[in-house]
């Protein structure tokens, strides 16, 4: 589940695209063929697991990183120390010991936009379901606050290539509230998983220039 950071997005601004569609529907000739659309991406998985296929708020996004696997793969997994490059995220702590495994749970907070509920900030407690060292790893668990519940999956995969590390994330939400406002709900979705990834790849690459040609790999 990734930090928020700008006001919430009016659901109005959803609307306008929906209403456009539904006109366009609606002037179509009667028999008009629908060209068919592009096939749908598949999900992301780790060791076989992936996201909730009937969630209707999903994102996917990717980034990439042109620091060592090794750098990025260190700042995700060292969920203590997210606070210190993520500003979203207010506190993060372990609820085991060791690196970070199938079973490791950790708790973290982040605060949530102005929204219909009273609540101004996230408690989430994720579990690690799957993981398989510098190339996935998969957490579920739930997000809540004062009228506010949000249960989370997210997938991570990390591929080498000659450019880089491409980072690929993908995460689904369910419940109540968010149900109720799928456009607005996938929109801070998809702002708080880029910004995480933006995080990433200036954190990973700071690290990564400030290391001596000489140094030690």
């Amino acid at each position: 589940m990734p930090a928020l950071r700008r006001p919430l997005v009016p659901a109005a601004l959803f609307t306008l695209p929906l209403v456009a569609a539904l006109f366009a529907a609606t002037a179509a000739p009667a028999g008009a063929a629908t060209p068919p659309g592009p096939r749908p991406t598949p999900s992301l998985t780790c060791r076989g697991a992936g996201v909730d296929p009937a969630a209707r708020v999903r994102h996917r996004a990717e980034i990439l990183i042109d620091a060592p696997l090794r750098t990025i793969w260190k700042l995700q997994t060292d969920v203590e120390r997210w606070p210190s490059w993520q500003a979203p995220v207010t506190t993060a702590e372990r609820l085991d010991h060791g690196p970070l495994r199938p079973g490791s749970a950790f708790r973290w907070t982040t605060p949530v936009p102005p929204n219909p509920t009273p609540a101004t900030s996230l408690e989430i407690t994720s579990t690690v379901e799957q993981l398989r060292r510098d190339s996935c790893i998969r957490w579920t668990g739930p997000a809540t606050g004062e009228g506010l519940h949000i249960d989370g999956v997210h997938v991570w995969n990390f591929t080498q290539t000659p450019r880089g590390v491409r980072v690929t994330t993908e995460e689904t939400h369910t419940g109540p509230q968010v149900d109720a406002d799928v456009p607005t709900a996938t929109a801070l979705l998809r702002q708080g998983l880029e910004s995480w990834l933006a995080d990433l790849k200036t954190t990973a690459e700071s690290a990564a220039g400030r290391r001596s040609p000489d140094a030690n790999p």
